[in-house]
This record gives C-alpha cells, structure tokens and sequence, in this order.
C-alpha cells in the first residue's frame, strides 16, 4: 500500500509505546557523523562559491575584531580632552591651594584655609552637566583640609611634585577618573607633601566614546554589504571567460576537433585552452587512425567474404546446370574452407589488435613465465610447421643439468602470448619449406630485462621497410605471403605497453645458407620488473 503520510514529519516525543517517526533526510543527501546533513561526495564543488568564502570569510572575521579595536581607540580619544580638562582643574586648585596655606595657618590656623580652599575648590570643581566632581586637599601630615574624605591616598611610591598624574579608582560605587597633583612644602622640617585630587565619573567619556563609535561603525554597516556586492560582480567578471570557453565547448558539433581560439582568453586560462588544444589534437589523430585503420580493416576482409561468395555462387551454378560433379564440388568446398580459414584468421588478428590497443588501466600485470609462454606457444605451431616441413624449435634458459629455468617479468599473460604467436606466425609464413624457426628466451640473472628472439631462414626484410613492417596492413615487396599486415603491428602495441622495443636485423649466418636468405631476427628486450619473486 501506499503511504498517504507526507514524507518529512518531525514527530512529537514518544510517550508510552506510540511509534515514533523521525525526519528522513531528502534524496541525494548524506548523513555526517553528527548528524547533519552532508553534500555527497560526487556532487560537483563550486569554485565560485569557494572563492567567494575564502574572501567574505577573512572580511566577516575581521569586521569583529575591527569593532574592538575601534572601541579601544575611541576610549582613548575620549580620555584625552577630559584628562586635560582634569589637569587644569587640579593646577587651578593647587595655585589656590600654594597661595594661601602658609600665613593663613601661621595666623589663623587651619580652619580659616580649609574654609578658603573649599570656596574656591568648588567653583573650580562645579560642572553644569550630569557628570559628578568630587575634590581632595591633604596637608603635609595627611590631614584633611577640604572635599571628600572617601577619595582613596595613591597607593605606591611617591610620584615627583608639581606633576599631574592620572588614575582610574571606584568612589560611592562608581568608576572614575582621578587626577591627583602633590605640593613641595616650603620648610624643610616637612613630614610629607600636600596631595591635591580631583575625580570625575565617565559619564562624559563614555558618551563621547559611542558618539565615535557610531561615527565609525555606522559608515562600516553600509560599506559591508556594498564590499559583498563587489566582491560578488567582481568574481562574476572574473569568471566570464570561463562561462564564454563553456558556452563555445557547448555550441560545437560533435566532429569538430579543431583548436579553440587563444586569442584575447584570460593568462589564468590560456593554460587550460592550450591543454584543451592539445586534447582535441590528439583525438583528432586518434580518430584518423582509427578512421584508416577502419577503412583497411573493412578493405582486406573483403577479399576473403568476395571469395567464399564466388566460390558459393560457383557451386550453386553447377548444381543448377546439372554439372555438379564431386571434383569441382570439392574444389569449390576447398576454396570455401581457405577463404573462411583466411576472414577468421583477419578477425582474430583485429581483435588482438583491439586487445592490444586498449587502455592500460585495463591490464593486469603479474609475474608471469615467458619461457613457459613462448613454449607454449610454439608447441601449438607445431602441426603447422610439420604440415610445411619447417624446423620449429625453442631455445632457453638451463642450468648444468639440462633443467629449464624460469624466465620471470612482470607483464600481461594474454598479451605476451599474442606478441610471441604473431612474432612465430610471421615466422612461418615467410620460410619456405625445408627452412628453420627458432624462438629464443635469453635469461640473465644480472641484467633488468628479458631478451626475446625469434629468427627465421626466410628471404629477410631490407634495412628501408624495417620500419614500415609495423604499419598495419603493410606487406613487404616481392612476396607471395598471403597475410592481414597485422600481425607486426600487434607485436609492436604489445611491446610498447610492456615497456619494450622490437628490433629487426638479419639473422645468424648458418652452414648452408646463402646471401639470397639472410632471414630475419625479431628481438624484443622486455623490462623484467622491480623485484622478481624467489
């Protein structure tokens, strides 16, 4: 049945035993391990949305800092004109304070001068706005004169006299800032000097402190998010190039290969252009090759298919005729039978080389025994050879008894396989009868690499076509070999996906041999691998 229950329900807690249901994540979506929901690994990332973090994120890590630091120096501003209008007020109060102290407690007493000193300390210290003033008069002896007795003495060493200094204490529950100023005595029979302090609350500060913070930061909440937008069309321009290479890519037809257009592309992208360049290059060769290796493919099967169609349509006319003796019916069968033998033998061959061209990525390199392989190989050659009167032999590795060693390289079965029966295949095809065929394994423990051979008493290959033996289709001059020009081809491929090179020269001079059959030797030195196993 089908669930009429919308898909994403967020449940109340269970109670009791009532089924809980749990929000179930959206198609495509992955859990994280704490449990938030996480972009697959397959979806494409965003370069766009990269770089736009990677510029916002510093810009919106900074602004908070950018407002601390803003308000630590706006707090700084604050204290300097209200500091300099406190050292003013003590200076004044201590003129007042240095006029009058020494006749006025020779005559009077201290009574009279604290009278005085508080008169003219608070229409100093008065202030028309809602900030606080409290003042303090010491004398010598830490009496005190005038103003509030709570004022804290400045704890720590004695300052130098006749200096202002500052200071940020807490009077009735209240911060403040104190600017305190100590007086030099004329008698040199003094216990101490006169300290003269004037306090005030930070009310004035403070609100002068958010005037300039809101002088600065106010500008900052409107030029943030125009610098986002910025940033934002800035990065967009920036990716039109890439946009545009897109939208080129996407507006060409499927065949064409030919280079895109460097001219005016960004330096930033003109690397990838030039290596797109050189893709399309490379496939466009590709392609051809493929495109001719097609076309001959298609070519030399015809001749086979064009021969079992005569031979059949032969037959059907002497059947037809009434002329259909055993003798041309069996030659006619005959023909049959090598042009079948002869379209199987070239798709076999095709397939090979389709085997051998293949990506790497596909093969499965192991350690593998190449005198095992090329025995192998040339044991099923034999009844051919035999068939011929060719002399098929092999030649390997021995010890002092006359054991076989292993030929160990690390390499693909199947393809080694088929390097050493085209090479053998070759081989017999170009030595007449009566001649001889060798495989060869060279083996030394010392040297990185394994050396194959395979020579034939054959009529040779000239220095000028050796290198045009390994195009496919390619039949050497003056020969009535009927073969596919294949099988070169495919022991080349082989080769070079093992790391290897053929080499063609002519072969060993033997007793009996003339200088009109030089023959061939194919030498093939395949890497043997880092480590071979024990």
């Amino acid at each position: 049945m089908n669930d009429p229950r919308p898909p994403f329900v967020a449940s109340k807690p269970p109670q009791g035993d009532l089924p809980v249901r749990r929000v179930r994540p959206p198609r495509g979506t992955l859990r994280g391990p704490n449990g938030v929901f996480a972009r697959p690994e397959g979806d494409p990332r965003s370069l766009f949305g990269e770089m736009l973090d990677w510029v916002l994120a510093p810009l919106l890590f900074l602004w908070p800092m950018s407002l601390a630091l803003t308000w630590i120096v706006a707090q700084n501003i604050a204290h300097q004109p209200y500091d300099a209008e406190l050292s003013r007020l003590v200076q004044a109060l201590a003129t007042q304070v240095s006029a009058g102290r020494e006749p006025l407690i020779r005559r009077n007493g201290g009574s009279t001068l604290a009278a005085q000193i508080d008169n003219a300390a608070r229409t100093l210290v008065w202030s028309d706005d809602d900030s606080e003033r409290w003042f303090q008069v010491l004398g010598r002896r830490g009496e005190l004169l005038a103003g509030d007795a709570a004022l804290a003495v400045p704890s720590g060493e004695p300052v130098s006299s006749g200096t202002v200094h500052f200071r940020d204490d807490v009077l009735h529950d209240a911060p403040v800032r104190v600017a305190y100023l100590w007086l030099a005595t004329s008698n040199e029979e003094r216990d101490n000097d006169a300290l003269v302090q004037v306090a005030e609350t930070l009310t004035r500060r403070e609100r002068l402190a958010i005037d300039i913070i809101k002088g600065v930061l106010l500008p900052q909440f409107l030029i943030l998010p125009v610098a986002v937008m910025l940033v934002w069309l800035a990065l967009s321009r920036g990716f039109r190039p890439l946009d545009e290479l897109q939208q080129l890519i996407r507006r060409r037809e499927g065949t064409d290969l030919s280079p895109m257009p460097e001219r005016g592309v960004p330096e930033e992208v003109a690397p990838l252009v030039r290596s797109i360049n050189d893709l399309l290059r490379r496939l466009d060769h590709s392609m051809a090759i493929q495109r001719q290796f097609l076309a001959d493919a298609a070519h030399q099967l015809k001749t086979p298919l064009a021969g079992l169609r005569t031979q059949a349509e032969l037959a059907a006319r002497e059947i037809d005729g009434g002329r259909g003796d055993p003798k041309t019916m069996r030659h006619s069968l005959r023909q049959i039978a090598v042009s079948s033998q002869r379209a199987a033998h070239m798709v076999n061959q095709l397939l090979s080389m389709a085997r051998a061209d293949a990506d790497s990525t596909t093969l499965r390199p192991q350690w593998v025994d190449l005198g095992a392989i090329t025995r192998n190989v040339v044991r099923d050659f034999v009844p051919r050879a035999m068939e011929r009167r060719i002399d098929l032999g092999y030649e390997g590795p021995e010890d002092d008894n006359g054991a076989t060693l292993p030929a160990r390289m690390m390499g693909e079965p199947v393809l080694l396989g088929e390097l050493v029966r085209n090479l053998v295949d070759n081989a017999l095809q170009y030595t007449p009868a009566g001649g001889t065929v060798t495989a060869r394994v060279q083996h030394d423990p010392s040297a990185p690499f394994l050396v194959l051979e395979v020579e034939d008493t054959g009529p040779g290959i000239a220095p000028g076509e050796r290198d045009l033996v390994f195009r496919p289709f390619y039949r050497a001059l003056g020969t009535q070999v009927d073969g596919s020009g294949l099988g070169l081809a495919i022991v080349q491929e082989v080769a070079a996906r093992h790391g290897a090179a053929v080499a063609i020269d002519d072969a060993r001079p033997r007793a009996g041999e003339t200088a009109d059959s030089p023959g061939a030797r194919f030498t093939v030195r395949l890497p043997r691998g880092e480590a071979p196993p024990d």
